[in-house]
């Protein structure tokens, strides 16, 4: 298969997405050489029953580009923590002191990790007689009126066939941008995210602390796909909410195999621990929304756990998938037929002239061909719209990964064109010029819920929810209007949410066309 293009206007395709989820939980498919064991990736927000109890070894997201503004170095940014409530104090949302967050690269294809970016983090209270996070207004992150806060080491290990072959403490003892409080109490919150920022001697850079969370979608999905009749959709689930962001900008060539061989797989992993004092695998990440939507319960804690060479275990979750399936109980709309051995060819193994690595061994990651240069105008819809600098190719942070798989998932690469979207089409946050991209986490003055309150540096901002009505609503409610055009036609037009959803039929063949705009 080569690379995808597409002419025309964009076109939404959840399907990508989900593709990827589905790849990225199974592997090879009939025909496809032989797995053998080895480490996966793949979790999300809440998308496993033991990681669900504990968030803060929970990935969300991971992101890797070519960097924009310095095309010569690739940004990976890996995410943890869901669905942090920016007022959640007094504790707020530090990093697990018992845990290494792991970055890990697969330079040549192989489903074995030849780098690993390990991230370990300490928390420092000057005041342990106060409950208090901050005791003032904090001006730097060395104010001594910030009375809990975070360093962590970073170090690069080098592996041959899973085996340490030798470590390099890259930092020491680098300072963590905290959790936003405020307003009163971190009044230039954009001041210590730049001073979290840290340049390392090989020209790389790190950054660690709370941020925007910039996946952008619709989770209501799990309401039997939007409600069972698509009236729910066009709500950011995310919108509000904060992580905790790991970023690192490296030069390209301190992790690409060689010029003739610049692909790169990239997954994030969490290892907590035990009671022995070893650390084991709890959680990992690669492709979004994989361990959510692509396995079933009975095998997402086990995924979590596993490695990329072990991903065949999996293989039937996507040359079978269930979502499909759902699709066609719910929508009618047919599920393509089974196997579905495109998911694993694109998936799997990366798209043939463009991120897939020569010899590859099927596996879910996040594979990033290094040598495509970056667009001065990004498509949301990456490959599927002709932009190949763009998700499956890597992840960029604008890329809209489930319109983009949910049209995969349907077809799109059988022959079933179709334009299939969530209404959910950018972050509710512009994302930053440089590194680490992330947009600045939304302030706990402010909070998930306080929709229409005036963004300046006024008393309105400062309380936020106290200050809206009981019961009030803001923007434009969603209105479902159903039409019928006759014997031949029939259409369902969501109009606010931005989703407009509508199926064709001629005579005895019937063509469906799903569009998100």
């Amino acid at each position: 298969m080569t690379a995808i293009s597409r002419s025309g206007s964009g076109r939404t395709g959840v399907a990508t997405l989900i593709c990827g989820a589905l790849a990225a939980g199974g592997l090879a498919a009939a025909g496809v050489a032989t797995l053998e064991p080895g480490e996966a990736a793949a979790s999300s927000h809440r998308e496993a029953p033991l990681i669900s109890g504990t968030p803060a070894y929970d990935n969300t997201d991971v992101y890797a580009f070519v960097s924009p503004d310095k095309p010569d170095t690739t940004t990976i940014v890996a995410n943890w923590t869901p669905f942090e409530e920016p007022a959640g104090g007094p504790n707020f949302f530090p990093f697990a002191e018992d845990a290494q967050y792991d970055i890990r690269i697969d330079n040549n294809g192989d489903a074995q990790g030849e780098l690993v970016f390990r991230y370990t983090f300490k928390t420092h209270v000057k005041n342990k007689k106060t409950f208090l996070y901050n005791t003032g207004a904090v001006e730097s992150l060395k104010d001594p009126d910030l009375n809990v806060t975070q360093t962590y080491d970073l170090e690069l290990i080098k592996l041959r066939k899973e085996k340490v072959v030798h470590t390099t403490k890259l930092a020491d003892d680098v300072p963590v941008a905290p959790s936003n409080v405020g307003k009163a109490s971190m009044p230039d919150y954009a001041k210590l995210r730049s001073q979290a920022v840290y340049k390392l001697s090989n020209g790389s850079q790190t950054f660690a602390g709370q941020a925007d969370d910039p996946f952008f979608l619709d989770l209501r999905v799990f309401d039997l796909l939007y409600g069972g009749n698509l009236s729910e959709v066009g709500n950011d689930t995310l919108k509000g909410y904060n992580v905790n962001s790991i970023a690192l900008q490296v030069p390209t060539d301190l992790i690409a195999e060689s010029e003739h061989q610049p692909i790169v797989g990239i997954w994030s992993t969490t290892q907590r621990r035990n009671a022995q004092g070893y650390h084991s695998q709890v959680s990992r990440l690669g492709s979004p929304l994989v361990n959510e939507v692509v396995n079933p319960i009975k095998d997402k804690d086990k995924f979590n756990a596993s490695v990329p060479k072990d991903d065949g275990q999996f293989l039937k979750n996507v040359t079978n998938p269930e979502l499909p399936k759902l699709i066609e109980a719910i929508y009618k709309i047919k599920a393509p037929a089974e196997p579905r051995n495109d998911l694993v060819d694109v998936f799997l193994k990366g798209v043939k002239g463009l991120n897939q690595p020569p010899h590859v061994t099927p596996s879910e990651q996040l594979r990033l061909n290094t040598s495509i240069k970056p667009t001065a105008s990004p498509k949301r819809l990456g490959v599927l719209d002709g932009d190949n600098a763009g998700f499956p190719n890597g992840r960029r942070l604008t890329d809209d990964v489930i319109d983009a798989s949910l049209q995969v998932v349907e077809g799109e690469l059988l022959g079933a064109k179709n334009d299939l979207g969530d209404a959910v089409d950018k972050n509710d946050k512009q994302f930053e010029k440089a590194f680490p991209y992330v947009a600045l986490p939304t302030e706990g003055s402010r909070g998930p819920l306080a929709k229409g309150v005036s963004t300046g540096n006024d008393v309105r901002n400062q309380l936020g929810d106290a200050l809206q009505p009981a019961g009030t609503t803001t923007g434009t409610d969603t209105t479902l209007i159903a039409t019928s055009a006759g014997a031949g036609a029939a259409g369902i037009l969501l109009i606010g949410g931005g989703l407009m959803w509508w199926r064709r039929m001629s005579g005895g063949g019937g063509r469906r066309a799903y569009r998100g705009r």
